[in-house]
């Protein structure tokens, strides 16, 4: 499975937060996951005419909040630096639990590829034809992603244990926003 922006960000959210955090933001991305398997299960040959317009303007979105947030990570990493604040990784999370699950699902649901890979998944003839086939593609769809989401998130806490004096995690944040806007430039490149 490769690792693009959105498992890149989990990563580095991990890493700055707490494995519950990340964990709450790998079902997100999963939710997302398992939302578009449903509509492609569902509805995937009569939205795929939709979807081609829209494709563009949803890549553009989705470069701009990938590139915004991997420039305010690193801003907010340097700035820290800066003022030299040492703060126990447990009391430094940048966001909530269950708005990490929330940013995560939204940034998943503006991602061009996930929704062009479920409808090409159904129109592909992949298989998914009763009722009952819809609805275990849905639930490995879902699965899949939640674990290897999760295994992302892990990563990224176990990042987080080894790298917590100062100019680690400068030096991760910076690291981690390059790759993100490289991977978001990538897109639509």
């Amino acid at each position: 499975m490769p690792v693009g922006p959105v498992g890149t960000y989990l990563v580095a959210l991990t890493a700055r937060s707490s494995l519950r955090v990340g964990a709450f933001a790998a079902l997100g991305v999963a939710s997302a996951d398992g939302g578009y398997a449903a509509v492609a299960a569902g509805a995937g040959s009569v939205l795929a005419p939709l979807l081609v317009p829209v494709v563009g303007p949803l890549r553009w979105a989705s470069v701009v909040v990938l590139i915004g947030l991997a420039v305010m990570g690193a801003a907010k990493a340097v700035r820290r630096y800066r003022e030299r604040r040492i703060v126990a990784l447990q009391q430094e999370t940048p966001v909530g639990a269950w708005a990490a699950y929330f940013g995560m699902l939204g940034m998943t649901m503006l991602n061009p590829w996930t929704v062009i890979y479920f409808a090409a998944l159904v129109l592909g003839g992949s298989g998914v034809a009763g009722l009952g086939e819809r609805i275990v593609f849905v639930v490995a769809a879902f699965v899949a992603s939640a674990s290897w989401q999760l295994l992302l998130a892990g990563g990224g806490a176990l990042l987080g244990r080894l790298l917590t004096g100062p100019l680690g995690r400068l030096v991760t944040a910076l690291a981690s926003a390059a790759v993100i806007v490289v991977l978001a430039v990538r897109i639509v490149a």
